[in-house]
């Protein structure tokens, strides 16, 4: 897997943005948080989110280490891009990190992040002006 297939990927998830934080690091964020990171320079490091149960299965691997600074909430980083995953179980590490954080989000912010970006937010307040004006047509 290369960066811009990790990079594709990522952006083809629901409501998924990325920036670049810290120089040279790509992040990919829903509603603001981020849920993966990959390094643009050389060797290219890929660092996500992970449950605990992952998190413990993961480091076990060659390649695969916690990630600097990020360890204690469950993050890892494969040191070398496309080395230690394949592909799909990669893009499966990826879809959890982003479903992980998704779900941790306020209702409201993961509301916009729907996957119809169109979607009306359940529980949005209408207008005090409209009942009063279905009042008035009523007479």
């Amino acid at each position: 897997m290369t960066l811009d297939t990790v990079r594709q990927f990522c952006l083809a998830l629901p409501g998924t943005t990325e920036d670049i934080k810290w120089g040279q690091d790509l992040a990919f964020c829903i509603g603001g948080k981020m849920f993966c990171v990959a390094n643009t320079e050389p060797p290219h490091q890929l660092s996500f989110k992970c449950t605990p149960e992952t998190f413990g299965e993961l480091i076990e691997r060659t390649g695969i280490r916690p990630a600097p600074y990020l360890a204690r909430a469950m993050w890892v980083q494969e040191e070398q891009l496309g080395e230690a995953l394949a592909c799909q179980e990669l893009e499966r590490l990826i879809r959890q990190a982003y479903e992980l954080v998704r779900a941790k989000l306020p209702k409201r912010k993961a509301m916009t992040t729907s996957r119809r970006p169109n979607a009306r937010v359940s529980g949005a307040r209408r207008s005090r002006a409209a009942p009063a004006r279905a009042r008035r047509r009523r007479r």
